[in-house]
């Protein structure tokens, strides 16, 4: 009789541990779930009701309407959009087709304080950015810059204050940021496979083609919708490079907060940040599925 009530209150036991672990865990999650509601949930609701809400100048009486959210697809305000999606798109494709090679000659190094050295390097150029990046080139590659002056390169039609010169400049932070978004997928990468690939007869490039390159291939996706969002969410160095002689987005709302072109578009600018989440949350909702694939084989 004893040993069977012991069983009973042992299992009865084991549910209310879980459920007192679960209570727990989620006391333990509430502080962040409070910060994260008033850090970004209050300017999220705010952003909402601003880009809804239309202004009569006549009048002053306020409304909600989806006029701002027009005005802000339309005219200069989508050239400054497509503007900031192609430029971050090509940032995005040319770093991660630099950032692989680089990564990988990392990941096969022979010397650790080598590897180590630019791990750490990129981690801190990927975070290097805003306007001292901006003066760094300027001083460097802008019209009177040390190496535009020394190499000639006004005279060979080069620009520092054009498309491909802030291409160029968020190279700079991207590259870094891709090598160390690929190199643990690299890590990954199993020496089984190699060694059965080189004993079928595959060559080096056979082996990237037909077993790395698909195998990294999510990982690779993921890594550059990530350096284009970070891309399209640049401001600084562009603002201090080139103000607004180049149309992108965050220029445009920086403007229109401002009233540098038109007084009274504070409403449209909101409407443009909203634009610029929505596209923000297309390039979440693909970068989380290759993400969790990529772990999948390369766990």
């Amino acid at each position: 009789m004893t040993t069977t009530l012991t069983r009973v209150d042992t299992a009865t036991a084991a549910p209310r541990k879980r459920r007192r672990r679960a209570v727990g865990g989620w006391l333990a999650v509430v502080p962040l779930l409070v910060f994260t509601a008033l850090a970004f949930g209050l300017p999220a609701l705010a952003m909402l009701d601003g880009a809804f809400t239309v202004k009569d100048p006549a009048t002053g009486a306020t409304s909600y309407s989806a006029d701002n959210l027009t005005n802000s697809l339309q005219g200069a305000y989508l050239t400054a959009l497509l503007g900031s999606v192609k430029l971050s798109a090509v940032s995005a494709a040319l770093a991660a087709l630099l950032g692989l090679p680089l990564a990988q000659a990392v990941v096969t190094s022979r010397f650790r304080a080598l590897r180590e050295a630019v791990l750490t390097a990129s981690g801190v150029l990927a975070n290097f950015g805003g306007v001292p990046l901006a003066f760094a080139f300027v001083a460097t590659l802008g019209n009177a810059g040390v190496l535009t002056r020394h190499l000639g390169l006004t005279d060979k039609g080069w620009d520092l204050y054009s498309f491909w010169g802030l291409v160029l400049v968020y190279l700079y932070f991207l590259i870094p940021l891709m090598v160390l978004t690929i190199t643990p997928a690299l890590e990954g990468l199993r020496s089984q496979w190699r060694e059965a690939a080189q004993n079928n007869g595959a060559t080096t490039l056979q082996y990237w083609r037909h077993v790395a390159l698909p195998v990294l291939l999510p990982t690779l996706l993921g890594g550059f919708v990530l350096l284009f969002g970070s891309a399209f969410a640049a401001y600084a160095t562009a603002a201090a490079m080139v103000g607004s002689s180049i149309p992108l987005v965050t220029l445009q709302i920086a403007d229109a907060l401002s009233g540098n072109v038109l007084v009274g578009q504070e409403n449209v600018a909101l409407a443009l940040s909203l634009d610029m989440v929505l596209v923000a949350g297309l390039v979440m909702a693909v970068y989380l599925p290759l993400q969790r694939r990529s772990a999948r084989w390369l766990a």
